[in-house]
């Protein structure tokens, strides 16, 4: 059986309302809500990525405020030749939205669209996710 490792960071980009309330930027791919990452590519460090990522996934300029914990986690792809195992850690960023355009946002993403904190902890559609969106929401709340 094959393993791959992937190393991939992103961003939880976060605004304030007009109540000082911070919303998060979510993401929708195929239906599923998801925070903007992608893979690190050769000579790009994990900042970088991030910042790129999320401005190709969601047409919005940012500035990393802050870092949060990684993430590791399994999962299997097929392909034509067979099964692949991936062992993937991803990195991700507390960011402030400082502006862009979601309308700009890369085409494999469906939607961009904001969310008060605590909904968006309800709607990311991955646990790991979940679990980094709940420690921007306590930064956030400090």
């Amino acid at each position: 059986m094959t393993t791959r490792f992937q190393l991939s960071a992103g961003g939880v980009v976060y605004r304030r309302n007009e109540q000082g309330e911070a919303e998060v930027a979510l993401i929708s791919v195929g239906g599923r809500w998801a925070l903007p990452k992608g893979l690190v590519e050769k000579g790009e460090d994990l900042e970088t990525t991030a910042l790129r990522e999320v401005r190709e996934e969601t047409g919005l300029e940012t500035e990393i405020v802050a870092r949060l914990s990684p993430v590791e986690y399994w999962y299997w792809w097929d392909t034509g030749e067979g099964r692949i195992r991936y062992h993937k850690k991803a990195y991700y960023f507390l960011m402030a939205c400082r502006g862009g355009d979601p309308a700009l946002h890369d085409a494999e993403v469906d939607e961009v669209a904001w969310f008060p904190i605590d909904e968006a902890v309800r709607q990311a559609a991955h646990r790991t996710e979940r679990m980094v969106l709940q420690e921007a929401r306590d930064l956030l709340k400090a």
